[in-house]
């Protein structure tokens, strides 16, 4: 079921607003993407690129994504929702997170983004889940910015450059 809007351009992003139509935004975790740089928070935006994000139990955050301004995006084709409207589909995944309690592991930020997927059966499918959206955006994202890809990265890698620094200082004095 095409939206009305599929005729309209699509808007472009604009990052220093934080407008980012049809897009899945990412930005990292403190500590969690430091070790391991694939894993951060994940939210939806609508048509008009606004940011919805599952920040916290039974807590939707509108506009303002609770870690942070998206450091990479991940653009949609709004063309190939299949079922509900894009922006009414964001808007039931939003009501029904706002009923759930948060889960690290199981029932998150990224689920809350499959959810939005599999109700407007995007690319005709209705089996989006963390593991596919974080795959996806990691290897098909863009980054915001190079200022993005640099909170993205230098955390990793000062931390891998310390543990290997002290590693061959162990050695050395062994």
């Amino acid at each position: 079921m095409a939206s009305g809007k599929l005729m309209e351009p699509i808007a472009p992003i604009d990052p220093k607003n934080q407008r980012f139509p049809y897009c899945i935004v990412w930005t990292p975790l403190p500590l969690i993407s430091w070790l391991f740089p694939p894993i951060g928070h994940m939210g939806i935006a609508t048509s008009e690129g606004v940011i919805y994000d599952f920040g916290g139990p039974y807590y939707i955050a509108e506009d303002r994504m609770t870690f942070g301004k998206p450091t990479r995006y991940y653009q949609l084709s709004p063309a190939r929702v299949q079922a509900l409207d894009w922006d009414k589909a964001v808007q039931d995944a939003n009501e029904e997170y706002r009923k759930r309690m948060h889960n690290l592991c199981c029932d998150n930020c990224h689920s809350h983004v499959a959810f939005a997927l599999n109700k407007m059966h995007y690319r005709g499918k209705q089996s989006w889940n963390m593991f596919i959206l974080g795959v996806e955006t990691f290897f098909f994202g863009s980054f915001v910015s190079f200022v993005g890809f640099l909170k993205t990265w230098v955390p990793f890698l000062v931390l891998m450059g310390f543990i290997i620094g002290m590693s061959m200082m162990a050695k050395t004095t062994n």
